[in-house]
């Protein structure tokens, strides 16, 4: 196909498109956001959350609850598609996921951080993600199974947290898909 006849999907091929994927979509994905404050920030990991199809969202801490009007306009209504818990301390949350079963890995910055593209994610993860001003805290590195950071080139010091949880959200089922062979483009 050329530029010149290349056109946007119809509403159609887009449900045929993201149902195929949902087809080969297999492993549970879920988040902890620790003290995660910005209420725009809690509103775009909810959305990008349900994007990626995660089953459960951990709100530990201080996080900011979906019921704030302002996490509402970035959600735009997707906390009621991912199950979430309000206000659980942190280290209750990690151990409730281990206990479901989810392999718990935290997103951050330590000597042992394993980079995103080297992690192994194609399976049932939980994804922990720090408060923007001071990340994971000591006690949820300590209790993670795993620690994972995003490489960056640039000279800017971390990613907003709502972008770092959609990269991370987005290579779990890059790695879950790449696995199970793709579906074919539309």
């Amino acid at each position: 196909m050329s530029a010149g006849t290349r056109r946007q999907l119809r509403p159609t091929d887009v449900k045929r498109l993201n149902r195929s994927y949902r087809r080969g979509t297999e492993k549970r994905l879920a988040l902890i956001l620790e003290s995660v404050t910005g209420p725009y920030n809690v509103g775009s990991l909810f959305r990008t959350a349900a994007a990626f199809g995660a089953d459960r969202l951990w709100l530990a801490g201080n996080a900011t609850p979906p019921t704030n009007p302002k996490v509402q306009k970035t959600a735009l209504g997707t906390d009621r598609l991912v199950e979430w818990e309000e206000a659980v301390p942190a280290l209750e949350a990690v151990r409730a996921a281990k206990e479901d079963g989810y392999t718990v890995i935290a997103v951050e910055l330590t000597e042992d951080a394993v980079p995103l593209h080297q992690a192994r994610l194609n399976r049932d993860v939980c994804l922990v993600l720090g408060g923007e001003d001071h990340g994971c805290s000591p006690a949820v590195l300590a209790a993670v199974d795993e620690v994972v950071y995003i490489p960056q080139v640039g000279r800017v010091g971390s990613f907003n947290v709502g972008v770092a949880g959609a990269i991370v959200l987005a290579e779990a089922r890059r790695q879950e898909w790449a696995a199970a062979g793709a579906p074919s483009a539309p």
